[in-house]
């Protein structure tokens, strides 16, 4: 039925199966990481307002120079929003960077992961 060949054939397949289930399991935990440590900081147009989010798209700092003092609140409240847009943006460039460094963006975890964060990205920014 089976000679040593074919149980030899199939001992190296199985390895084989094995050591690469165990390299993209190694390169997930790197991806996720080098994810939960990211972080993301914008600055409005003109330097007044500054924002930190976290890997989860969380706002973690919001600073306001003086500046905002002499202007309408809904101006500041806008130049907010466009920050954390923008922090977003720059968050999931990073995402990008460190995926295709570690499982690769063109696997189909890579591609999962950055498509979750192109959406979040693309998420209201009054969410924050």
């Amino acid at each position: 039925m089976f000679d040593g060949r074919d149980l030899d054939e199939a001992d190296r397949l199985v390895g084989g199966w094995q050591a690469g289930i165990a390299e993209r399991a190694s390169r997930a935990r790197a991806l996720a990481e080098r994810l939960s440590t990211l972080t993301a900081t914008a600055r409005s147009d003109d330097g007044l307002v500054s924002v930190t989010i976290d890997s989860s798209g969380h706002l973690t700092d919001l600073v306001l120079e003086e500046g905002v003092r002499r202007r309408p609140a809904a101006v500041t409240a806008r130049a907010i929003l466009a920050a954390v847009e923008a922090a977003r943006g720059s968050l999931t460039a990073a995402v990008r960077v460190s995926t295709d460094e570690t499982v690769g963006a063109g696997t189909e975890t890579g591609r999962a992961v950055i498509a979750a964060y192109e959406r979040a990205g693309r998420a209201d920014p009054a969410d924050a």
